[in-house]
């Protein structure tokens, strides 16, 4: 039943009689760009899967003969692995004399031993020998001010960002468990299958899981376009401060209702074709200048973002719109709608688009959600 539900869902989506055109077209080239990327994905996951195997090799050959490395390329070597663990590299001290460490200068009591651990697994290292000053707290110490904690080597997985070869490892295992939950039943399978598509969603965005589901820093989306356009400002203004008429030149844009002292009530199309709506107020608007404005708390999709108006040198009025906004899942809504056609910067850029064609020649757009009439 479910399954009959979706394909009925998407028929009624793709062969609407009025944008299943637009729909399909932007479907065929969604998986034409996905092909496109995909293969590039490829060759870069390939690439980095050679590279990481050439430096295994070399690795495992550089330990296998005996490693006696100048005092300079040892204390580099130091250097090197101790920013992973101590939040001041720069204070610590690093001498060495054919294989004798000796390390010394102001460090955080916390991160000593780790600072010492890490030192003594350096290739090439024989002793190490403890002369740093311990302190507790950064206090009035120097060396200490400022900084950033260090985590210690961190394991592929858990890093922000990852290699194009663990993408696509990681991409594929998350297909199989797809795959494979598809055919269990029960609360397993659909475990299977989720964590599966946590997988692919976590390999094809490359962003944190928490930024995935909305939560931490940097989950909103920001989008900024200029456009000139060859009519006075204050006729340019006129339009943008009448936000009644977007539908007439937005085509994402069902309804826009003014409901006094500043707010509007807005209606677009989320994805699939499923309403989203908020409530909005005017935070600051100059005219001819600037107009701003923000979701209220508590709205579906949290937002904000202005329009600046400049007059253009050769004439005209240079519009610049800025916009950020959440989405309801983080970025893996953000993936699931560009997935599903939804592209926001090229619908602002059409948008802003038939602004200008409708201003310059008077003639309204007949491709917009609620077309103006002739």
């Amino acid at each position: 039943m479910a399954g009959a539900v979706a394909a009925g869902a998407a028929l009624m989506y793709f062969l609407d009689p009025s944008r299943g055109r637009r729909r399909r077209a932007l479907a065929r080239d969604k998986v034409s760009h996905l092909v496109s990327g995909a293969e590039k994905a490829a060759d870069a996951a390939r690439a980095d899967a050679r590279n990481r195997a050439r430096g295994a090799l070399a690795e495992a050959r550089s330990r296998l003969r005996e490693d006696m490395p100048s005092d300079e390329v040892l204390v580099d070597r130091i250097r090197a692995a101790m920013g992973r663990v101590v939040s001041h590299p720069g204070s610590v001290i690093v001498t060495a004399n054919e294989g004798r460490v000796v390390l010394s200068g102001p460090v955080l009591t916390g991160e000593a031993d780790a600072l010492l651990d890490c030192v003594r697994g350096v290739r090439g290292v024989e002793d190490v020998e403890n002369r740093l000053e311990l302190h507790d707290e950064p206090g009035n110490v120097p060396g200490l001010q400022g900084g950033k904690a260090r985590g210690g080597e961190r394991s592929e997985l858990l890093q922000r960002r990852w290699s194009p070869a663990t993408r696509l490892a990681t991409g594929a295992a998350g297909g199989g468990l797809v795959a494979y939950g598809a055919t269990k039943r029960g609360a397993v399978g659909t475990a299977l299958a989720l964590g599966g598509l946590g997988l692919l969603v976590r390999s094809g965005a490359n962003v944190e899981l928490r930024r995935l589901v909305g939560r931490g820093h940097g989950e909103s989306v920001e989008l900024q376009r200029t456009i000139t356009i060859a009519a006075p400002v204050e006729i340019v203004f006129g339009f943008f401060s009448d936000f009644e008429h977007y539908p007439e030149f937005m085509s994402h844009v069902r309804r826009v209702q003014d409901v006094g002292d500043g707010r509007t009530h807005w209606v677009v199309d989320g994805p699939a074709g499923r309403a989203v709506e908020w409530d909005a107020i005017v935070t600051r608007a100059v005219p001819n200048e600037v107009i701003e404005w923000r979701s209220v708390e508590g709205s579906e999709v949290e937002n904000s973002g202005s329009v600046r108006f400049d007059r253009a040198p050769e004439g005209g009025t240079r519009v610049t719109v800025r916009m950020q906004y959440a989405p309801p899942a983080g970025r893996a809504g953000k993936v699931v709608s560009s997935m599903l056609g939804a592209n926001p910067d090229k619908e602002m850029e059409e948008d802003l688009g038939r602004l200008k064609t409708a201003i310059e020649s008077g003639v309204p757009p007949r491709d917009a959600s609620a077309p103006a009439p002739m």
